[in-house]
């Protein structure tokens, strides 16, 4: 007997939005198909570096944030245990080497405590009493949250996809979709490996590829790819050393549970592509940038380099926004900080299905802002 092609809604895209929308949508008993073109997470969500913050500098994204933190320590168990999601809260530290960041540091901060989230301000000598492995030189001071931390990305989207299939939901891996289907200015569904599938609800969670497929129906995003890198280390003995970040030349790192270190860089060179591919300009600049503050982990070997998109947009800000196609949304653009907010964001996509109101105003995620002139740029974003 052959598989119905219809469903209530399909999503097109298996990285963490993707998979939790599934599961927000399933557990509310709607019919639910998702397509990925190769395996769930292997697009950027399964190439984050996965640190867990509510360190923003804007107030929705605050909110969302909070939200997510209060959903991971449970979340595991939440969708039924099968796979470990390496949940750690060993925190997130964000330095300034110059009166500039630190002024803005220090606003972001004052926001976030006027939400009730428990972030503070350290001096380089607090720092120093804390974490005595890491280096202080010239650094100004910090923003901390202890309740901050680390996920597995890899595990956490299989997760959302397997708890949805547990209720329902169809997951289809590889399985590509070549473009969206409308007619009369309404959405209908997609083709995928050359058969239609229907559903008059289509969400959009593919990162830089949601643009090429939005625009199979007339819907332009101003969504483009960048190349980032992240290098992986040896394992060294867990020391809970809290995911730490400059804000004035984009380097950072942090521990995984298993005792392997990533790092990473901003690199305003790397190519604008969701192609992978790796630099040597990367692995010498990460390490110069990163050991200066956290000169313990000298001569520790790399063991490898991996590469993966941000969806990016002019504000750094995700677009979350019914199209002007009726019946198609969107959840991308997240420039790099998206991972985190699988939660908040499986969430709104079930109030948006069914028309509610979002537990967060999303007003400012909208399309139409950028012909509206009206950006909001999020200051805490790398």
């Amino acid at each position: 007997m052959s598989e119905k092609r219809a469903a209530d809604a399909i999503i097109v895209g298996g990285g963490v939005h993707g998979a939790a929308a599934a599961y927000s949508l399933a557990s509310a008993g709607v019919s639910v198909i998702l397509f990925e073109r190769e395996y769930l997470s292997s697009g950027g969500s399964g190439r984050s570096a996965a640190g867990l913050r509510q360190h923003f500098g804007t107030e929705v994204n605050c909110r969302l944030a909070k939200y997510n933190l209060q959903c991971f320590p449970t979340l595991q168990e939440d969708l039924g245990g099968e796979f470990d999601l390496e949940f750690a809260q060993w925190g997130y530290l964000w330095v300034a080497y110059t009166e500039g960041s630190m002024d803005q540091l220090k606003k972001n901060v004052e926001l976030q405590r006027g939400l009730e989230i428990p972030s503070e301000i350290l001096s380089p000598q607090e720092i120093k009493r804390r974490w005595p492995y890491l280096g202080v030189e010239r650094m100004i001071g910090a923003a901390y949250c202890s309740r901050d931390g680390h996920i597995n990305p890899h595990t956490l989207t299989m997760a959302y996809g397997r708890a949805a299939e547990k209720l329902g939901a169809r997951i289809k891996t590889y399985s590509p979709v070549q473009r969206l289907l409308s007619s009369g200015g309404k959405i209908r569904g997609v083709e995928a490996a050359g058969e239609e599938w229907s559903a008059p609800r289509v969400l959009l969670t593919a990162g830089p590829w949601s643009t090429k497929l939005a625009a199979t129906v007339g819907v332009c995003l101003p969504v483009t790819p960048e190349r980032h890198n992240l290098l992986v280390t040896e394992a060294v003995e867990p020391f809970n050393c809290p995911m730490t970040l400059c804000l004035d030349d984009g380097a950072y790192f942090k521990q995984l549970p298993n005792g392997t270190f990533f790092f990473g860089r901003d690199d305003p060179d790397e190519p604008k592509t969701a192609e992978s591919g790796n630099s040597a300009k990367f692995l010498e600049g990460v390490t110069k940038s990163v050991l200066q503050r956290i000169p313990v982990l000298k001569g520790t070997r790399v063991a490898h380099q991996w590469s993966g998109p941000y969806d990016v947009t002019p504000d750094h800000q995700a677009v979350i926004d019914w199209t002007p196609v009726e019946g198609l949304w969107v959840n991308c653009g997240w420039s790099g900080h998206g991972l985190q907010f699988g939660p908040s964001g499986g969430r709104l996509a079930k109030e948006m299905f069914f028309g509610e109101k979002t537990f967060v105003d999303i007003h400012s995620f909208r399309l139409g802002r950028f012909e509206e002139g009206d950006l909001f740029m999020e200051p805490a974003f790398i």
